[in-house]
């Protein structure tokens, strides 16, 4: 069903959420996984069009996501990492199309409106850019902590664009 999964991360401790479930549905799947990380500081959304060098934000980026891809790989996972910078929705929307992803399968904070109107959410705009299907898994919180999981272990089921 799902062949390639593109694993958004953030460089946070969001990552272990995910990346728990993913491996998970890897297996299940058979599936070989893409993590993407996009630096989105100052100087990666103007490396290009400035010809700066790699920050070190993005060096610190570049060393996390690689770790992690191998570590995967040493669990037995097919996988590869790949550094983008700039907006990340639009990245991240371009990459699942890029690598032929088959699912894109990112954490989320659960932010209400306000939070996202504040922060943002790159998961909605993920959600709203791209044609592959998204799954959305929701970080635990603090609030979330001697709550009883929702039924279905607190999972979300893969969205379709819309």
């Amino acid at each position: 069903m799902y062949e390639r999964i593109l694993v958004p991360l953030e460089h946070s401790a969001a990552d272990d959420t995910i990346l728990a479930h993913v491996r998970s549905l890897a297996r299940l799947c058979d599936a070989e996984l893409v993590l993407i990380h996009v630096a989105d500081g100052w100087a990666a959304r103007n490396q290009e069009q400035l010809h700066l060098r790699e920050s070190e934000e993005m060096r610190s980026d570049r060393e996390y996501i690689e770790r992690v891809c191998s570590e995967l790989e040493a669990e037995g996972f097919r996988c590869d990492a790949v550094l983008a910078s700039g907006d990340p929705a639009r990245e991240i929307a371009a990459a699942a199309s890029r690598e032929q992803a088959s699912l894109i399968a990112m954490s989320t904070h659960g932010h209400k409106l306000l939070g996202d109107i504040i922060h943002g959410s790159v998961a909605n705009e993920v959600r709203h850019q791209s044609m592959v299907p998204v799954l959305l898994v929701r970080c635990p919180t603090a609030k979330d902590a001697g709550r009883p999981p929702a039924a279905g272990g607190g999972r979300q089921a893969p969205t379709g664009r819309g």
